[in-house]
């Protein structure tokens, strides 16, 4: 019998594990989390609550930027939107604890609800109980990341967490933090709070992993349609109270000393992987840069396995759960003396930018990658404005992207704009089965936003072809 404990188990990477072994003959399973009321990062304050609370801020913010309408411009209900998603993120949950309980009715399955410390490489201590483990899976996801600023302990700040609850904004804010959370939680606060934003960014353009003209062009649509101002080349040195209770912020901008004050501050600086209530220290495991293999398992201990968010390797949902299935096939593989296979994936990001009424996707190759990985590729780019089905919709801000390799191959897909986020499936089945472009068919046959994408297909095919 192999025994395998995994704390973390109500997590989106913990239930995967979970899922895949409880069936299997042979394998024991320990489940353990202390999550109040759990049910996961994704649900409780991630994903799931964050396109909630935004989708009310773009139904605001569609009315106010279609001059089609007439009337007063309603207000985000604060309260209504923060009681709404309580509830549901409550029932979502619920599903999940309940997913989990019932694996725990499986004469080789226990649930253990409470905390879990390493006592050494593969014993847990878990409330009273001890729990000697065959393979360990760390599924403990991650948690809140505050910067080491000078005076950051001077100051309130709420964080991308406090967003979530706010039942009001202040009049005017600093924001330090313009990644993937900053992307999607900037213009909430500015729309649904009516909140000037000053925010820090450190390079010329947000949207790190995209071609250039992408980030630009988000660059543009934040601080022409809400109330922001993003300070570029910009890096944060120290903070401090104002006597007013606001916060000053002290960066250095293009080489230059300069001084921002607000009313509150903002961190959306990120998440950091969930370790410190482990007592790594007890085993021989060292949480630094590449710990953790592609095939899941820690450098250290081949019988450590470390998933999700907590390997800090690319905090993504979709990555969480399918490093969760990859990591019980190698726990099974291992356990017969097999060779383990490493976790790959097609880079497939989605960020509800601009409040999901202009989404960021990227599936596959960007052309920055494609040239750095040397591959031998055509690019093609189409604006959104040039396909008059999003100026129907009043949306024709942004542009797509498509990759392809010299011998049609598509390698990849980039999109701004409207809907870009319900095509980044579709285009994920393209790349994955390494489809020809020259094999797409042109089949769009009424005004829909996925004619950007045929416009796309055939620009490349034509660029192949010669």
């Amino acid at each position: 019998m192999t025994h395998v404990a995994i704390v973390g188990a109500y997590g989106s990477a913990g239930v995967a594990v979970a899922g895949e072994l409880a069936d299997e003959p042979g394998v024991e399973l320990t489940l353990i989390d202390d999550g109040q009321p759990g049910g996961g990062l994704c649900i409780l304050r991630g994903c799931m609550p964050s396109k909630e609370v935004l989708s009310a801020g773009a139904h605001r913010f569609q009315a106010r930027h279609d001059d089609r309408l007439a009337g007063e411009l309603p207000t985000v209900d604060l309260d209504a939107v923060v009681d709404t998603k309580d509830e549901h993120v409550a029932g979502f949950a619920e599903h999940r604890r309940a997913a989990v309980h019932d694996l725990a009715e499986r004469e080789n399955v226990e649930f253990l609800r409470d905390t879990a410390t390493f006592v050494d490489d593969h014993t847990l201590a878990v409330g009273d109980r001890t729990v000697e483990a065959d393979y360990v899976v760390v599924a403990t996801g991650s948690t809140v990341n505050v910067p080491d600023l000078p005076g950051i302990d001077e100051v309130d700040f709420r964080t991308s967490a406090d967003v979530l609850d706010s039942r009001s904004f202040p009049d005017s804010a600093l924001v330090m933090g313009f990644g993937y959370v900053g992307m999607e939680l900037v213009p909430y606060v500015a729309e649904a709070g009516d909140t000037a934003l000053t925010v820090v960014e450190h390079d010329g353009r947000p949207l790190d992993e995209a071609d250039p003209a992408f980030g630009d062009t988000l660059a543009d649509i934040y601080e022409e349609n809400f109330d922001v101002d993003i300070l570029r080349h910009t890096r944060e040195r120290r903070l401090e109270p104002t006597s007013d209770g606001g916060v000053r912020l002290h960066v250095e901008r293009d080489g230059e000393h300069e001084v921002h004050e607000a009313d509150e501050l903002f961190l959306f600086t990120g998440r950091r992987p969930s370790l410190d209530r482990l007592d790594l220290e007890s085993t021989g495991l060292v949480p630094e840069d590449g710990w953790v293999d592609d095939t899941m398992q820690t450098r250290d201990d081949d019988r450590v396995f470390v998933v999700g968010d907590a390997n800090g390797k690319e905090p993504i949902l979709h990555v969480a759960k399918e490093q969760g299935f990859a990591a019980a096939e190698n726990i099974l593989a291992h356990s017969r003396g097999e060779p383990l296979k490493p976790y790959e994936n097609v880079h497939h990001h989605v960020i509800f930018s601009g409040l999901g009424v202009y989404p960021y996707a990227r599936v596959g190759h960007s052309a920055e990658s494609a040239e750095a990985a040397d591959i031998d590729h055509v690019a093609v780019t189409r604006e959104a404005s040039d396909d008059g089905v999003f100026k129907t919709k009043d949306v024709p801000e942004g542009r797509a992207s498509l990759v392809v390799g010299t011998d049609g191959t598509v390698l990849g897909y980039q999109g701004l704009h409207y809907h870009a986020d319900v095509m980044a499936k579709t285009l994920q089945v393209v790349v994955e089965l390494g489809l020809n472009v020259r094999a797409l068919p042109d089949r769009a046959f009424h005004p829909t936003t996925p004619e950007i994408l045929d416009g796309l297909f055939r620009a490349a095919a034509e660029q192949v072809d010669e």
